[in-house]
């Protein structure tokens, strides 16, 4: 089993976090420009942050594909093929596109580009799939309402088409994401980037002769969010997407943090390794599902792989999910006997800390701080304060420091 058929994606929401990505082990990352993706609130790339991220993923060999995957409307194409051509002429490896249109544009324009079909366009079947490919796409990322035998029967039916599908982070309520409660809700469209995800709000039912009586959704007294969905995550079947066809792994998560996407990446990239390693003496490690529970997510579900989704998929109740460990801060030098470390979050002398990095994992507890005037502390200061510890560990740069609260 060749290990460069199968690439594992991260989200990138900004340049920090696709620094991380590539560090922690991804071998492609996505994201999106200024205009014509569906995340506007994710701290999409300007052109110089778009090329600086190109050039750090190619100095290790890894690549970056852009998602312009809107539904169009005649004022969105006005300024798309300079849009398309600055992109090609910064070096982006892919584009992710869900409109015909925009597909049709771009083969038009620069017929060399490499294209992905989104998710969005919601692929479901083998003819469809044998559709885009016949288009000269590349790549299809299925609808996530597939199960394993479905990709299954679209891969065995077109061998050479590359398969991509989401492993890991939140499902939405809509069908592949195409969503109108925005719109309606909100006046904020979904499916043009300015989804304000109403499916996550928390909803009370009104009685039409009880005005102004709140009634919570459910039999109890503690609230309901009755659209919203558990995260996917498919880290102990890996082995099962892969005999089913999928090579191309991709995470969910633009908006969410560095900490949570160098996380997920990290537990992910040791699960496939591990796998290709010795694919018939596999065996799952759990230590990297606790992983996962660490970065900040929803419970966890399978989504559609093994069978239709159910009210145990669904969260009805507040989601007020405990952690044990708190990410405060990343470690920045590791230099005799000392760690400079940018501090995120509240620590101080006395904390427990874990130090995880790439490859690397170790634990300390914190015996003095030094602030960035040189003065010992008790406390460090405030965030992004670069602050001094001393620490008898050899970790790596750019580790995550997270304190033990339990």
């Amino acid at each position: 089993m060749n290990r460069h058929d199968f690439e594992l994606l991260a989200p990138a929401g900004n340049l920090e976090k696709l620094k991380f990505a590539i560090d922690y082990g991804a071998d492609a990352v996505y994201l999106g420009g200024k205009a014509y993706g569906l995340r506007a609130f994710a701290g999409n790339f300007s052109k110089e942050e778009m090329k600086a991220g190109i050039d750090y993923a190619h100095s290790f060999g890894k690549k970056v594909y852009v998602t312009v995957n809107i539904f169009a409307h005649n004022e969105d194409l006005v300024g798309l093929e300079d849009y398309l051509k600055e992109l090609y002429e910064l070096g982006v490896d892919a584009l992710i596109i869900s409109d015909p249109g925009i597909i049709s544009i771009c083969k038009e324009i620069i017929p060399d580009m490499e294209i992905h079909l989104s998710t969005q366009a919601n692929c479901t079947n083998y003819k469809t799939a044998e559709f885009w490919q016949k288009q000269g796409l590349d790549r299809v990322i299925l609808a996530r309402e597939l199960n394993l035998n479905e990709i299954k029967d679209i891969k065995e039916k077109l061998p050479s088409l590359e398969i991509e599908a989401f492993i890991h982070g939140a499902m939405c309520i809509s069908y592949s994401g195409r969503c109108l409660l925005s719109n309606y809700l909100a006046e904020r469209d979904a499916n043009r980037g300015m989804c304000a995800h109403p499916c996550r709000w928390e909803y009370y039912l009104v009685e039409k002769q009880r005005p102004g009586e709140y009634l919570p959704i459910v039999e109890d007294e503690r609230g309901t969010q009755i659209m919203s969905s558990k995260d996917l995550c498919m880290i102990k079947h890996l082995p099962n997407l892969i005999d089913a066809g999928v090579t191309k792994f991709k995470i969910e998560g633009r908006m969410k943090s560095a900490h949570y996407v160098a996380t997920v990446i990290r537990a992910y990239r040791k699960t496939i390794d591990s796998y290709l390693q010795d694919p018939y003496n596999f065996e799952f490690d759990p230590s990297l599902l606790k992983e996962l529970e660490k970065a900040s997510t929803r419970p966890f579900s399978t989504g559609f792989y093994f069978d239709l989704p159910n009210g145990n998929d669904q969260i009805y109740e507040k989601e007020e999910k405990q952690s044990y460990y708190d990410f405060v801060g990343i470690v920045l030098n590791n230099q005799d006997g000392y760690l400079t470390v940018q501090q995120r979050n509240h620590f101080q002398v006395g904390d427990r800390l874990e130090i995880v990095g790439p490859t690397k994992k170790d634990t300390m507890v914190v015996n003095q701080i030094i602030n960035s005037q040189g003065e010992k502390t008790q406390v460090a200061p405030h965030p992004k304060e670069v602050v001094t510890i001393p620490a008898d560990i050899n970790c790596e740069e750019n580790a995550l420091i997270r304190k033990i609260t339990n």
